[in-house]
């Protein structure tokens, strides 16, 4: 997957955003104002972190251990970061994104789940 593939099915999703709040080599993505995906522009082959489910998260970096790695720069324990080079499925991707960005909408207060949901 490269990273126009990446930014477009992030921000196909409902409510979601972006931004380089961390200078133009980062590339953050945001549901409600709140970080669900972030890519590094600037590293090849393309790297992603995404927020994930503490106990899937070791279960990833178990069965793909050079393709998913810890969240870097990220907290370790709900961070993966994806190392997209081709060996990793796009519908593996795909899915991860899904998890994280469900992750951050099922942490959004209720004022910002209605908010969302009237989008």
């Amino acid at each position: 997957m490269d990273i126009e593939s990446f930014r477009e099915y992030c921000l196909s999703k409902k409510g979601v955003t972006e931004g380089l709040p961390f200078g133009p080599e980062t590339l953050v993505l945001k549901l409600m104002g709140k970080m669900f995906a972030l890519a590094a522009l600037d590293e090849s082959p393309l790297r992603v972190n995404l927020k994930c489910d503490p106990d899937k998260a070791i279960l990833l970096r178990d069965e793909y251990p050079e393709h998913i790695l810890p969240g870097y720069h990220m907290n370790k324990q709900h961070w993966n970061t994806l190392v997209l080079d081709g060996h990793l499925p796009n519908s593996k991707t795909l899915n991860l994104i899904d998890h994280s960005y469900d992750l951050v909408k099922n942490g959004l207060t209720k004022k910002l789940q209605q908010e969302l949901t009237a989008l």
